[in-house]
């Protein structure tokens, strides 16, 4: 028997006497004001077992975490017709370069680079109704917690300074890949990725990866099929240009986001969510990785 609660204890401990804790993300300016000292963990186990310690239970924004959770969404919607309008490849590139999308055609690389998630939301809107509302409610649903909400400061923070996004957005337009206009689509995508959640509803967002497609309560959000082909992303592009170093390091499908989350799962055994909002040159939360990296190493848990 795992003694889970020990052992993320620890990391704790550890993360705590760091001295390098990398560099909080200011290039989106609401993020810039989250004290660096913070670091949290959450294990959710498939027997529904929880293990907390740390400020595990602090909200932060999300960020590209949010990529997995749309595509998801989206996946469950439209099946394989998703695949048409983006591809499933490592980029090798950090996650908001354009240089790729051009030389193949408007076409994104993977679903969690930015131009791939801006594809994704494109699919959305064309599909919902009210999608901002739907989306929100979809994650409100798989967690079984209402109390979850997007940030309107972060995502106006976004908006104010994504000229990234809105020179990504106007390529996939003008390749055809983008069937909304460019405000719509980037509206809900700077929304998705300000949706605030802790390490504890995160995890339980991410039960679904664990546990074949069904959430706690037993519902099902995607087949078998869907889950494995989401859950290889994951581990072949959940972290950008350091997707490799963390399959090498820790082992585990997850995803990261600039809000210093990361998230990862072990099928049929556990989730596992980090927060430490500094990051490391590559945009990944620098004690995160440490953290899951600690955590595969002590547990022998691993994927592989």
């Amino acid at each position: 028997m795992i003694d889970y609660q020990s052992i993320i204890d620890t990391i704790v401990t550890h993360s705590k006497e760091a001295t390098n804790r990398g560099i909080v993300a200011s290039y989106i300016p609401e993020l810039a004001n989250v004290s660096s000292q913070k670091f949290g963990i959450y294990i959710l186990d498939a027997n529904k077992k929880s293990y907390s310690s740390g400020e595990a239970l602090e909200g932060f924004s999300i960020q590209s975490i949010s990529k997995v959770l749309t595509l998801a969404f989206s996946f469950g919607l439209v099946g394989d017709e998703l695949w048409k309008r983006v591809d499933v490849e490592p980029s090798g590139d950090p996650f908001n370069h354009l240089s790729l999308l051009e030389q193949e055609n408007g076409i994104p690389r993977n679903p969690f680079i930015n131009a791939g998630a801006i594809v994704i939301a494109d699919i959305l809107l064309s599909r919902l109704k009210k999608p901002k509302e739907e989306f929100l409610s979809f994650i409100q649903e798989l967690t079984n917690d209402s109390s979850i909400r997007y940030n309107e400061k972060v995502a106006l923070s976004e908006k104010r300074t994504g000229y990234k996004n809105y020179a990504a957005a106007s390529l996939l337009k003008s390749y055809g890949n983008l069937h909304n206009d460019v405000e719509s689509v980037l509206d809900f995508y700077f929304y998705q990725c300000s949706l605030e959640m802790n390490c504890q509803q995160l995890t339980s967002a991410f039960y679904i990866f664990m546990n074949h497609g069904k959430c706690q309560r037993g519902k099902i959000y995607l087949t078998t099929n869907q889950v494995k082909r989401i859950n290889a992303l994951m581990l072949t592009c959940g972290f950008y240009d350091e997707a490799g170093e963390f399959a090498f390091e820790v082992g585990l499908p997850g995803k990261s986001g600039v809000g210093g989350g990361i998230v990862a799962l072990l099928p049929n055994t556990y989730c596992v969510a980090t927060w430490s909002p500094g990051l490391n040159a590559k945009g990944n939360s620098k004690l995160g990785m440490a953290a899951l990296e600690e955590l595969t190493t002590k547990t022998g848990h691993s994927i592989f």
